[in-house]
């Protein structure tokens, strides 16, 4: 199976942009070992050391002099021979290391002559540095160095335009859902990680690629965590994403917006496309964790303005971008139970996709979600579902009002179905088969006993759990049925026995009530409490 397949929810199609495949800007041990924080090779040279209390020069957490290029000799010497050899991985690794650092600190001169010594690899990665950091400007005067350093490496051969806009798009969205007063970035990234993985529970496919795509994705994120942390600390900010101004808003827009220019007919349609799915990715993962008014505020109008320019540069799948993400968010806003988001998400943005957030409500019991769902229409597969969901989670009130509205008919068709999957998912607790087959759930004893024996005789089918089939077996079979008659007409023999003595001198009809009910009916109480009822 294609990961395109898998994955048409989260869009990943193309690995080497979405998650490339060397780190860039690992740092050598003394055992010559990459270092934990090692964030993505073409990715971005980030560094990992906290930069706080370094100059304004080292806020990279590293400086020329710490690396190969130690002085004017050597980086003329590589100057020379950049057009003759292609530079080592480690080479292009330190590079970008004080090129980062060159940019950070607005040294523009530095980083002109470094973009020099890249080869046409290096500057590919360079030029998604330098584009990277346009969501970071404040001045005019790093509007004018970064933009500058663009054209620079352009000029210079870098092309892989495509990559730098996917990438970017990515970053800027993430920049844009960070901005957050009530959440720091170490938290954001326990919440984009869980996100994630609820997103994924909703894909259909093989489990091990979903496990590959959703480790890329994440380790994807994390990088770009760091780069807004990393960003944020040099500009003095602690832990937190500073809020921009409209003035620094414009400068980032006018700075992607020339970049676009210089990239020309160099992205295509598909490439503006790919941008908008990157750019609203993220957004939907952290939709639930926005401040109130974030949609309307200043901390929306980067994203706003970036999304607009892919749409004008030709992104043709706004609408399904838009109905995905509604649709994601609808599943938050159960989970929360958040009525009045829920039904502006269904009237005014169009999610029809009941079935998961349904069905998870009824697993936990959420009653006044389930009925807001059934009220508003549900399909017959999807409150079959739920009530599978309600069952093996023991939620029997839940369970019993999902039951009178599935069709009879389904029920039968899916009867043995629903049984064993209430029963695998069950954890132990088999209270929700008891339940359905208590209340004669397929509207026919015979038909229950029918269905209940056929479970617990299937001793070859391994799918069904152990649990389960000796539950029905003991309870539920015809077997049990066919004992529990010969014990009632023991019962019955033994009530009539005890009538019949009454009538003898010593007559039973003189003693108190209950010590007659006790007499008569005590073997038929050891039974129902030996059974549990």
């Amino acid at each position: 199976m294609e990961k395109e397949a898998v994955f048409d929810d989260i869009k990943l199609s193309d690995d080497e942009i979405y998650y490339p495949d060397e780190p860039y800007c690992s740092e050598k041990n003394e055992e010559g070992e990459g270092a934990s924080n090692v964030v993505f090779s073409r990715e971005a040279p980030l560094i990992g050391k906290d930069p706080a209390g370094t100059n304004s020069n080292e806020c990279c957490g590293c400086s020329a002099k710490k690396l190969n290029f130690k002085g004017s000799e050597d980086l003329i010497d590589k100057e020379n021979n950049s057009q003759q050899k292609k530079l080592s991985r480690q080479e292009r690794i330190e590079l970008g290391r004080v090129f980062q650092g060159a940019v950070t600190s607005m040294d523009w001169e530095h980083a002109e002559r470094l973009i020099q010594l890249a080869d046409p690899q290096t500057l590919n990665d360079l030029l998604c540095v330098g584009l990277d950091s346009v969501w970071f400007l404040t001045t005019k005067q790093e509007f004018q160095g970064v933009t500058g350093l663009i054209k620079e490496i352009v000029c210079h051969g870098a092309h892989d335009f495509t990559r730098a806009t996917l990438r970017t798009s990515f970053l800027a969205s993430c920049v844009s859902a960070c901005h957050s007063r009530t959440m720091s970035l170490a938290d954001s990234v326990t919440v984009m990680a869980q996100r994630l993985q609820e997103r994924l529970q909703e894909c259909n496919g093989d489990e091990i690629l979903k496990a590959e795509a959703g480790a890329k994705v994440q380790k994807f994120t994390e990088w770009a965590l760091k780069c807004i942390g990393f960003h944020s600390r040099c500009q003095g900010a602690r832990d937190r994403v500073s809020h921009s101004s409209a003035t620094e808003i414009e400068l980032q827009l006018s700075a992607f917006k020339m970049f676009l220019e210089l990239a020309g007919n160099h992205l295509s349609g598909r490439d503006f496309t790919e941008a908008f799915d990157a750019a609203c990715f993220p957004l939907t993962l952290f939709s639930n964790s926005f401040d109130p008014g974030w949609a309307s505020g200043i901390s929306a109008t980067v994203i706003q303005g970036l999304l607009g320019m892919l749409v004008e540069g030709g992104a043709d799948n706004v609408n399904q971008c838009f109905l995905e993400a509604s649709r994601f968010a609808l599943g938050f806003a159960s989970h929360y139970c958040k009525l009045g988001t829920m039904k502006c998400l269904v009237e005014e943005g169009n999610a029809i996709a009941f079935l998961g957030p349904l069905m998870r409500a009824a697993e936990r019991g959420c009653m006044q979600v389930v009925q807001w769902f059934v009220k508003r229409g549900c399909r017959d597969m999807e409150l079959c579902l739920a009530l599978t969901a309600a069952t093996s989670s023991s939620q029997v009130e839940v369970a019993a009002y999902l039951l009178p509205f599935v069709p009879s008919p389904v029920l039968t068709a899916l009867s043995i179905e629903i049984l064993k999957a209430a029963g695998e998912r069950s954890g132990g607790s088999l209270q929700g088969v008891e339940f359905l087959l208590k209340s004669d759930f397929l509207g026919d004893p015979t038909a229950t006993y029918s269905v209940a024996d056929s479970i617990a005789k299937s001793s070859e089918d391994e799918s069904v759990p152990s649990d389960l089939k000796s539950f029905l077996r003991e309870r539920w079979s015809e077997s049990a049925f066919e004992k529990g008659m010969r014990e009632s007409h023991e019962n019955f023999i033994n009530f009539m026995r005890v009538l019949k003595r009454g009538e003898c001198a010593i007559s039973l009809r003189d003693l108190p009530a209950p010590l007659r009910v006790a007499i008569a009916y005590m073997p038929l109480y050891r039974e129902c409490v030996n059974a549990g009822g």
